[in-house]
């Protein structure tokens, strides 16, 4: 069983324009008391073809994590975590993919070792119908809407070792295990080579 469970994910300000940042609201809970941080990070698939146009758009460490539920809820004893990201340099991604459907990625880490992935398919497209039926031979960045399909997320878990003896390296753990395959992935053709379709990971509804 994970020492960390994601119990929700809220994509805000969603839709919005391709260059305002990306901002969620996470929730989880801690089953036992964590040393070290664990590290979340947000992901912008610049191409399905090439992963090198992928880029790093935020990294957050977040502890040391005590046993609770931390939520966003700010009432009682719960601990607010917001999540903000720049959004993607428009100069690092190929004109013909900027306009869409991609991948966005969220994920966390303990110690070297990614045990959740929660991936987003992303539509970015015109926010005129003039413009989506006859584009501008030049790309019109401003004019560029972002659309996060918040409510069709894929989850997936990877086992790790939350307790690694003292001055073991992350590259010193055991090889995560692949999850089984469970039910299909949503269907978009254009990124049937990306590493969300190649993991075939068990799905979970983010609650």
């Amino acid at each position: 069983m994970s020492a960390v469970n994601i119990t929700n994910v809220a994509v805000l300000d969603n839709p919005t324009a391709f260059l305002n940042p990306f901002r969620f609201e996470i929730s989880y809970e801690c089953l036992v008391p964590l040393d070290d941080d664990l590290e979340w990070k947000l992901t912008y698939v610049g191409s399905a073809e090439d992963e090198t146009y992928d880029q790093q758009l935020e990294s957050v460490l977040v502890g040391p994590v005590n046993v609770g539920t931390y939520r966003f809820v700010l009432q009682g004893t719960d601990v607010p975590f917001s999540f903000q990201a720049d959004p993607p340099d428009p100069s690092k991604i190929r004109e013909e993919d900027i306009i869409g459907v991609t991948v966005l990625l969220l994920t966390c880490s303990y110690v070297g070792q990614e045990f959740m992935r929660v991936g987003y398919y992303v539509n970015n497209d015109y926010d005129d119908e003039q413009l989506r039926e006859e584009p501008p031979a030049k790309l019109l960045l401003d004019r560029v809407q972002r659309n996060i399909l918040a409510d069709k997320p894929r989850v997936t878990k990877f086992p790790i070792n939350f307790h690694p003896e003292p001055g073991t390296s992350a590259e010193q753990q055991p090889q995560q295990q692949e999850p089984q395959a469970a039910s299909p992935e949503p269907q978009a053709s254009s990124l049937e080579n990306h590493t969300v379709e190649e993991s075939k990971p068990s799905t979970d509804a983010v609650v």
